[in-house]
């Protein structure tokens, strides 16, 4: 009777050391950060950041096993950079025929929204992925969104259900209902972390929506969001800002592929991409570092002409499942890589770790940032990663190079080409255009050849008949 008495004593004592376990050591899944930081029982703004992954395009309905690398990795963050679900239906490509989605001669819409109800199905699909739900135990995950999340390939403030999109989007993050993105108009952010000395700040855009239409040189984030960005950026209470664009913030692409495809970035609304650079400038911002996705490729590109006063990087990592050479068959991958030599990139980081010499990775990839805060000077490390966690494109910059005052670069001369200086719709128009030259040369080539062939031909047998008359019979 003791015993037992003593075995339901240790059987109650071991229950209640059970609960308290869970509350206090177990992940504890809060509305805003499902995850666990290193440093957890500390604040936020106490935990030091020095290993964040980043990624973009990510469909739902494919595999995803790309999630078993960005764990083994070990972030203490990863940053969702838009295209985190595929919401919206779509056609095949078709150049030619009837109805032609894609190209110069496109006819027919590609895109359409879908239903609320579809586009909630899909997030849970997202969310319920083993390896995602797996990254979500050791990790805080945030992020903002492209337009494929958004509800609509390519668009801006004129989708009507956006607000419908951006609740959907925010649930899918477990954000606290009181969340001040609740109840703003779009999802644009901020999140400092890190002691004094060692803080990382993340800036999260929403290139959305209250963008204008493509073409229109308007706006891209509106003035309400303009505002709060200047005044997160006047705080300059971080060594490191992380400013995540879902679009390239510093392209390659964006006009050397007209018109054959319409690749969104900051270049296609040049007044807002200056008055970025400018903001940055004017409130004299330290450690700028962009993320960006949305291209299906990724590269590391760099700015050194601008305002700022040092090396602007743009980090591009995409996608997750989305990636050029990977939703296409062999031919049009070699005919894209083969194209690919004639796209100007002044702006590209060639570098020894790049696995082609392109220094451009289309297949599935995701981003990485390592900081050693105890190295001096700090050094941050940029790469991108494949599949199974190797760099294919990388670079390494010291914190100190990314101080205003680092470069004491000369200002460009109109018309004049220089690395890491003109950005593409600043090409002159002899450079700018080699893909459409080489396009439409090529296929004037192939489509005057059999005339040519016919003509030669025809000039030929008509020289033999001319000279068979003269010949003297035997």
């Amino acid at each position: 009777m003791g015993r037992g008495c003593k075995s339901m004593g240790g059987s109650r004592l071991l229950l209640v050391l059970y609960i308290i376990w869970q509350f206090h050591f177990s992940p504890i899944l809060s509305a805003n950060s499902a995850q666990r930081l290193p440093g957890y029982g500390l604040k936020q703004e106490d935990r030091v950041v020095s290993r964040i992954a980043f990624g973009s395009c990510a469909n739902q309905s494919a595999p995803q096993p790309i999630w078993t690398a960005i764990s083994n990795f070990d972030p203490s963050l990863f940053i969702w950079l838009g295209d985190n679900i595929y919401a919206d239906a779509k056609l095949p490509v078709r150049f030619i025929g009837r109805k032609r989605t894609s190209g110069p001669f496109k006819n027919t819409p590609r895109f359409w929204p879908v239903s609320a109800e579809v586009m909630e199905q899909k997030y849970m699909i997202a969310k319920n992925k083993s390896g995602y739900e797996a990254l979500r135990r050791t990790a805080q995950i945030i992020g903002t969104w492209d337009d494929h999340d958004y509800g609509l390939n390519d668009a801006g403030k004129e989708l009507s259900t956006k607000d419908v999109s951006q609740k959907l989007m925010l649930d899918f993050f477990d954000e606290p209902k009181d969340s001040p993105r609740r109840k703003q108009k779009g999802v644009y952010a901020s999140y400092l972390y890190g002691p004094k000395g060692k803080r990382v700040k993340v800036i999260l855009l929403d290139t959305r929506y209250h963008r204008d239409p493509l073409g229109s040189n308007g706006a891209m984030l509106g003035e309400t969001q303009w505002a709060w960005f200047e005044q997160e950026l006047r705080k300059g209470d971080s060594q490191i800002t992380i400013i995540a664009s879902s679009i390239q913030v510093v392209s390659n692409v964006s006009a050397v592929v007209q018109p054959f495809f319409h690749v969104e970035s900051w270049s296609n609304f040049p007044a807002e991409q200056e008055r970025l650079f400018k903001l940055i400038a004017d409130n004299n911002v330290s450690g700028v570092i962009f993320l960006s996705g949305d291209v299906h490729f990724c590269e590391i590109s760099r700015f050194d002409c601008g305002p700022v006063g040092y090396p602007i990087y743009d980090l591009t990592s995409s996608g997750l499942t989305q990636a050029v050479e990977e939703l296409t068959n062999p031919l049009v991958a070699f005919v894209i890589r083969f194209a690919a030599w004639f796209v100007p990139n002044t702006m590209r980081v060639y570098n020894s770790q790049c696995r082609y010499k392109s220094c451009v990775y289309g297949k599935r990839n995701f981003g990485s940032i390592e900081i050693d805060w105890d190295a001096d000077p700090v050094m941050i490390k940029m790469s991108v990663r494949d599949i199974f966690g190797t760099t294919v494109s990388g670079t390494e910059v010291p914190l100190s190079i990314l101080q205003p005052g680092a470069l004491n670069t000369q200002p460009l001369q109109r018309g004049e080409v220089r690395r890491h200086c003109t950005l593409d719709v600043d090409l002159p128009w002899t450079r700018k255009y080699l893909l459409a030259y080489a396009f439409f040369g090529t296929s004037f080539v192939l489509t005057m050849s059999p005339f040519l062939l016919g003509y030669m031909t025809f000039k030929l047998l008509r020289a033999r008949r001319r000279r068979e008359p003269n010949q003297k019979p035997d």
